[in-house]
């Protein structure tokens, strides 16, 4: 039975990428809306720049043996679970207001109109679930550009035989400030006849909306911002949602479940306190966006008279085809004593963003790769963090594979830091969705709240690796043409968690996707997805910009819908 006076026109669970355009656009249209956010309200005075508390103390992730995940691996032909608590790998990805847009680096690209047909441009793979996407690019261009003003990305348009089409011509903000070495860089790809292109960022380089501009610390990645000039949902939506007086944000709510009425209508969401005292909120739509693997956690979690199997799977769809970023990463060490004295200072300069990468392969036409067209990917390239924990604890192997200590050691470390600028690489090509990679319930392991907690099979197909390894190459060739020393790179299976989308696809069929090209689930009317979990395949480039794009294109037709 429908409630009659429900207490939200919307509530929205999930507070990152999926949930801030919904609830700032809800919002200013002037509807009541609420979010459920699981982690607490952080704000820019907390965001310190705290290497033991983000990176030894990860306080913007819950601890594993309150909430864990189960992850299915493949050994010897046999598929075996360990639970996070026990292996240590965390799949959280920062837990607060914001969620983990907070920590993002703020690479940002759009897909390309192909990303968009990716069977029919490239044709099916044996062993790959891939799929066209229910809409085109120009139906989420407008988005894109929106996004670019609402979020704030900086960055300068320059053609490119791959370029995507804009509505616009610049961007919104010209482009943060450049390291030295880009033109190191710049000069690398020219000899080889490559061309790089400068890295849009959601990061302000001017002040905009009461965000500061960067203040250039280096500290970006695994960071939450101190001025508010990334991106966030929070600094960048949220604040704005809730000064219209119509938003109100529930930090240290962990929903449990979504109550559906005897006409299989979401009702109620089942949420647990800041105290663990356990209390329900209603409201006419309810939009989930935990991020992938979380959401499909929620709707399995949420079994009604009329969704046995969890809400929306009644076609066993949900949690099905999820998907991580594929590709590899590298490394390159320009020392010091190879260069004038000038030329070390300008390398030893911190704070400024590298803000280069190369799409010259984001399709592929060498029949060396293969006999016909391929999809490929992006290469972006970055200064090692300037985190020094991590950087020390990475020289305590010598060159076979020993541990050192001492003098050999504090030599190491001393050389790591003061006597050379390294410079990294990461490939990004898509994760072909496969019937090995997915979301289910563990059926033992349960977290605090005594909820099953979500079991992920971790399998890639094989095409992932040889795109990322054929990349990988030719970032190599960047670095050997710069006169780095010490290159190595690796191309794994091994997914990287704060990359993760899919496990709820968009489609046009009930029996093939969970949502419909409106992200309202085929089988729940007043239900609706906005994380990255529509996402059939996820392109060969981070995912936040087409997230963010697509919740402010899904807000619209939920106005529409009220």
């Amino acid at each position: 039975m429908a409630v009659q006076n429900p207490d939200f026109d919307v509530c929205v669970i999930g507070s990152g990428a999926g949930g801030g355009p919904v609830a700032l656009r809800l919002a200013q249209a002037g509807f009541d809306v609420l979010v459920l956010e699981k982690g607490p309200w952080l704000k820019e005075e907390h965001f310190k720049k705290d290497e033991m508390a983000c990176c030894r103390h990860s306080i913007f992730t819950p601890n594993l043996k309150d909430e864990q995940h189960v992850l299915e691996q493949l050994y010897a032909d046999k598929w075996l679970g360990e639970a996070t608590s026990e292996s240590g790998w965390s799949f959280w990805n920062g837990n607060m207001v914001g969620g983990s847009s907070n920590l993002m680096s703020g690479y940002f690209y759009r897909l390309k109109p192909q990303d968009f047909r990716l069977k029919s441009e490239f044709g099916e793979i044996a062993g790959a679930n891939v799929v066209d996407w229910p809409i085109s690019y120009a139906e989420l261009e407008p988005y894109y550009t929106m996004v670019e003003e609402e979020v704030g990305v900086s960055g300068e348009v320059q053609a490119h035989k791959f370029s995507e089409p804009r509505s616009t011509e610049q961007f919104y903000q010209a482009p943060t400030a450049e390291h030295p070495i880009v033109n190191r860089i710049d000069n690398a790809c020219k000899e080889l006849g490559y061309q790089a292109l400068k890295t849009p960022r959601a990061i302000l380089s001017k002040p905009d909306n009461g965000r500061r501009s960067c203040e250039y610390s280096g500290f970006c990645g695994s960071y939450g911002c101190a001025s508010g000039a990334k991106g966030s949902s929070r600094a960048a939506l949220l604040d704005r949602a809730v000064a219209t007086g119509k938003c109100q944000i529930w930090a240290d709510s962990q929903v449990s479940k979504l109550i559906s009425d005897g006409s299989g209508k979401v009702v109620a969401a089942e949420y647990f306190d800041l105290e663990d005292q356990q209390k329900q909120v209603t409201a006419k739509i309810f939009v989930v966006a935990c991020q992938a693997v979380e959401s499909s956690r929620l709707l399995l979690n949420s079994v009604g008279e009329k969704h046995p199997q969890g809400l929306a799977n009644n076609h066993g769809q949900v949690g099905k085809n999820l998907l991580f970023s594929a590709g590899g990463a590298g490394s390159g060490d320009l020392p010091y004593e190879m260069m004038s004295a000038e030329s070390a200072r300008l390398l030893q300069t911190r704070g400024p963003f590298v803000n280069r990468n190369l799409q010259d392969w984001y399709f592929i036409d060498d029949l060396e790769f293969a006999d016909k067209p391929a999809k490929g990917g992006t290469i972006d390239f970055l200064l090692r963090h300037p985190n020094v924990l991590s950087k020390a604890k990475s020289q305590k192997w010598d060159e076979n594979g020993k541990l050192i200590w001492g003098e050999q050691l504090q030599q190491k470390i001393k050389s790591a830091i003061s006597a050379q600028q390294t410079l990294n690489f990461e490939v990004f090509n898509d994760w072909l969705p496969t019937d090995n990679c997915f979301v289910s319930l563990d059926k033992t392991v349960k977290d605090r709240w005594q909820q099953p907690v979500a079991k992920i099979r971790l399998g890639y197909h094989e095409h992932d690796l040889k795109v990322g390894r054929y990349l990988s190459a030719k970032a190599e060739s960047v670095l050997q043409q710069m006169g780095a020393k010490n290159i190595s790179w690796s191309v794994s299976g091994s997914p990287p968690s704060n990359l993760m989308a899919g496990g709820c696809r968009f489609g046009e069929q009930i029996e093939t996707s969970v949502l419909d090209k409106d992200c309202r689930a085929h089988d729940c009317e007043n239900l609706y997805v906005t994380d990255g979990s529509f996402m059939p395949t996820g392109g060969s480039v981070t995912y936040t910009w087409t997230i963010y794009a697509n919740a402010f294109r899904v807000a619209d037709k939920i106005i529409a819908a009220l």
